[in-house]
């Protein structure tokens, strides 16, 4: 009876720990009309809060974005602070004759600002206080949320879209009209951390996962792309309406309201120009790809050749990480770059067709890793960004006819220049905190990816491969942390990982190992390896003889307590005795005279991010 009673308890602890996880949800109602002469918009929002944490909220947090662009904000301050602004932030101008960089906000004129200003704000149709500071609006409740209990705030919002300067605006280098990103005030994430009101600065977002339905008034000249379904269509036309109706407006008609339903996002992003031309392509699983760009010849050509490149794409990374969920995704010139928002991206598109793929391939692989895998991107960019830049890289290599044996060469390269600079900062480094932004780019971009593709190394590429897809069904629509990535490689490989994720994440550890000797052993030859930087590894050797054969050495890494597969099963391996970390040489013997070895390499995959690899190998001259 005791054993049954215990198996009883532990297997309702297991559960409630399973079922532990919690997140806030929202549902947007909101109604905009827009003025294209004024670049001002009104609205207003309806917003049903439900409180599924064990908190007691007595204030509220949304975050108004388009403040930021004004002279004198915290972006505006951070521009001209630090070393390497944005160049697509900062202009050229010279003080005292010499050259320097100086913000774009620095100089808006009141007509070219963003802001965005609320009123009448309610919570259950009582008046609540609700103070603006700089791009956070905190309101102090009328009444406490209960846990596990729903309010509904309303408010009106009058906003101005700025001169496009970074992501969102106005007008920007290619003549799109309006680029509408994080332009409605948007309910800040309460998590198991706490509240997210992070101040804009020019970063990531972290978002609360609900429903939007939105109505947009504007010219009827202007064609709209963007997040969610567009429910009235045949009412619409611009390309959306059901094949063979035609939309005939009164000849009365200024405006049309495009209505649309995002279900399941954290984001609702549009776009709007009257040359857009609008394109449907049929893509895997009867999902629509819309493009948006301007109808201009080159533009138009270079475009038509991505559509079915892209197709592609998504079909490859359906296979690589699992379905995407939504029956729609837009490509939508627009922004500045590339952004990802809920269903669809705003990036340039005057550029080649090579760099339009590239950066439509990027922007639609956040779909996976951030718009379903909803990462704080604030607190761990290299999470969305790394992650997707990994399967960037693989989707691209797949396009191509020649296939190159290590797509990631490049990001190993960035990686080693940066640990070079003595400019890398931890990985747990809030992204607004980065003293510059390259070294931020390529921590959150490129060491990102090499988190996954180096973990191919330390599990094998079949358990890294399984590690996505089951990272996916299990956090899709939730708000996944670097432990949970972690936890479900440990999950699929049996490998105790958590050193890797600390060292590799938390602390500016390297990795470096070396060939410390090869000596003659009678008629054996005893390898000596060397382990230089702090952080371990498993070690993949592998030695060439003279007359041609090639034979491989694992030596396990002991805090991992496993064994990964062969990673060149045509190549007979020999697994040693592991190497604990404390000891800073390892030993070995192989069954031949030093004069039969050709050549030694330690990881001749390329896969282990060792920062000094002139002492990977050793070759008999």
């Amino acid at each position: 009876m005791r054993q049954l009673i215990l198996f009883l308890f532990f297997s309702v602890n297991l559960f409630a720990q399973k079922q532990g996880y919690w997140q806030q949800h929202v549902d947007y109602k909101m109604d905009v009309t827009m003025d294209v002469k004024t670049y001002q918009y009104k609205g207003k929002q309806e917003l049903i809060y439900t409180n599924n944490s064990s908190d007691t909220l007595k204030k509220v947090y949304y975050h108004l974005y388009n403040n930021a662009f004004q002279p004198g904000s915290e972006m505006d301050a951070r521009v001209q602070s630090i070393k390497d602004p944005d160049p697509r932030m900062a202009v050229k101008t010279k003080v005292d004759g010499i050259e320097v960089k100086e913000s774009r906000i620095k100089n808006l004129k009141p007509n070219e600002i963003g802001y965005l200003k609320i009123s009448n704000f309610k919570q259950d149709g009582v008046t609540a206080l609700a103070k603006e500071v700089g791009t956070i609006l905190e309101v102090v409740l009328v009444k406490p949320i209960l846990p596990n209990s729903k309010t509904t705030f309303t408010l009106d919002f009058d906003g101005q879209v700025p001169v496009q300067i970074r992501r969102s605006g106005r007008n920007n280098s290619e003549g799109i009209e309006l680029s509408m990103a994080q332009w409605y005030p948007k309910m800040a994430e309460f998590d198991f951390e706490g509240w997210h009101a992070d101040p804009y600065i020019a970063r990531e977002f972290h978002g609360v996962w609900g429903n939007f339905d939105v109505n947009i008034t504007i010219d009827k000249d202007y064609t709209l792309g963007g997040s969610g379904y567009l429910q009235n269509p045949n009412e619409i036309g611009h390309g959306y309406q059901d094949t063979g109706v035609t939309v005939v407006y009164p000849k009365k008609t200024k405006n049309l309201t495009w209505h649309f339903v995002a279900p399941m996002v954290h984001d609702f992003a549009w776009a709007a120009d009257k040359n857009y031309q609008h394109d449907i392509v049929k893509g895997p699983n009867n999902v629509d790809l819309h493009f948006l760009f301007k109808n201009t010849p080159s533009v138009v050509e270079n475009w038509k050749k991505v559509e079915p490149l892209l197709v592609k794409v998504m079909d490859f990374y359906n296979k690589e990480v699992g379905d995407y969920p939504y029956k729609q995704y837009s490509f939508i010139q627009g922004g500045d770059g590339g952004m990802e928002y809920a269903m669809c991206t705003l990036m340039l598109g005057n550029g080649t067709p090579e760099g339009i793929l590239g950066t439509a391939t990027h922007e639609m692989g956040h779909s996976w890793f951030q718009h379903i895998l909803a990462s704080n991107e604030s607190k761990h960019p290299w999470m969305d960004e790394g992650f997707t830049t990994y399967i960037e890289d693989l989707a691209l290599n797949e396009l191509k006819e020649k296939k190159e044996e290590n797509p990631f060469k490049g990001n190993y390269a960035s990686y080693y220049k940066l640990v070079e600079s003595g400019k890398e900062q931890p990985q747990t480094t809030h992204g607004d905190r980065y003293d510059e932004n390259r070294p931020y780019s390529i921590s959150s971009y490129v060491k990102g990816s090499i988190f996954l593709s180096q973990l191919g190394y330390v599990i094998g590429q079949e358990n890294l491969n399984k590690t996505l897809k089951k990272y996916y069904q299990d956090f899709k629509f939730k708000h996944p942390s670097p432990n949970d990535i972690k936890r479900t490689a440990e999950r699929v490989s049996g490998a105790n990982l958590d050193w890797y994720l600390v060292d590799w994440t938390e602390t500016l550890n390297t990795i470096d190992y070396g060939i410390k000797e090869v000596k003659e052993n009678t008629d054996k030859t005893t390898i000596t390896l060397e382990r230089i930087g702090r952080m371990p590894m498993p070690i993949d050797v592998l030695v060439e003889y003279t007359d041609g054969t090639k034979e491989s050495f694992y030596i396990p890494l002991r805090m991992m307590s496993f064994e990964k597969e062969n990673p060149t099963p045509a190549i007979t391996r020999t697994i040693l005795n592991d190497w604990a970390w404390a000891y800073p040489t390892f030993e070995f013997n192989i069954s031949k005279p030093k004069t039969a070895i050709k050549k030694i390499a330690i990881d001749p995959s390329g896969l282990m991010a060792d920062i000094k690899q002139g002492n990977n190998v050793y070759e008999l001259k």
